[in-house]
């Protein structure tokens, strides 16, 4: 008896732990794209809408051909288990493989001003957020590696903190990759556009000590020559950053552990360790 009485409170406790462990998916409606967005959210252990305490938040956006759950379903499944242990809160917005610009050619892939925008102002008036850059940070891997700087750099006063991992940093060596001239035109005819849309680019609007960055690639990777072209530019500027290389290709393995380092340099940044 009392061997099934002990294993009745282990199911109970671990029901109680998988119910703490809060994963959403909700829907945002953008303006100015005029439709509906799908995103997770990841709540901590012990949130509660109605009590007081504020938590960090951190964007993490997919790369191309991902969705709103591909972090959570595939790249790295303890996500709910994460955001317990870190106590912060995760957002995976749906990018739909926009490299997260406002794109100038077609009027229904604003994902820039959705996320930095519309997504955020919708967290914080929902959730109990930090709702200031010190309690925001955005990264991502692939395409969402160079949204994350994209959107740190352009957006100081939304994110504090940002990151890559595995990110194209720079657009312009692959003009016929990745949807990229369904966004912007042809690099051909649209040059100036592209030198305009790509992260190697931006970095004359880093006001000094302004933005916390963090970079991560494989030496494996397709993009790790215009990853360490952007951590020699950014040397050059004296811009601090932090940058990781080791052995490593274009993988979800990759990006389940460089995760890992990204949270902890966010979580430094949040005043949480």
């Amino acid at each position: 008896m009392k061997k099934i009485n002990a294993l009745f409170l282990l199911f109970v406790f671990s029901l109680t732990i998988i119910q703490a462990q809060t994963v959403e998916t909700i829907e945002v409606f953008s303006p100015k794209m005029n439709k509906s967005i799908k995103n997770v959210v990841i709540l901590p252990d012990g949130y509660n809408k109605s009590d007081t305490k504020k938590y960090p938040v951190l964007y993490l956006l997919h790369g191309y051909g991902g969705q709103h759950d591909t972090w959570a379903s595939h790249t790295r499944k303890t996500l709910p288990q994460d955001a317990n242990k870190w106590q912060i809160i995760i957002v995976c917005p749906d990018g739909q493989n926009s490299w997260y610009w406002d794109s100038p050619v077609d009027p229904s892939s604003q994902f820039e001003t959705y996320v930095s925008s519309e997504l955020v102002n919708h967290i914080d008036k929902n959730y109990n957020t930090v709702a200031s850059p010190k309690g925001r940070a955005v990264t991502g891997f692939s395409m969402g590696g160079h949204g994350g700087l994209w959107l740190g750099i352009t957006h100081p006063e939304v994110f504090g903190a940002c990151g890559s991992m595995s990110g194209g940093v720079d657009i312009r060596p692959f003009p016929n990759n990745w949807d990229m001239k369904k966004w912007l035109g042809t690099y051909k005819n649209n040059t100036e556009v592209w030198e305009n849309h790509t992260v190697i680019k931006r970095l004359d609007r880093i006001e000094p000590n302004s933005l916390a960055i963090i970079i991560d690639c494989g030496v494996d990777d397709f993009f790790y020559l215009v990853n360490e072209e952007l951590h020699k530019e950014l040397l050059y500027r004296n811009i601090p950053h932090d940058y990781i290389t080791r052995p490593g290709g274009h993988t979800h393995e990759y990006w389940n552990n460089a995760i890992d380092y990204q949270v902890q340099f966010f979580l430094k940044f949040f005043g949480r360790n």
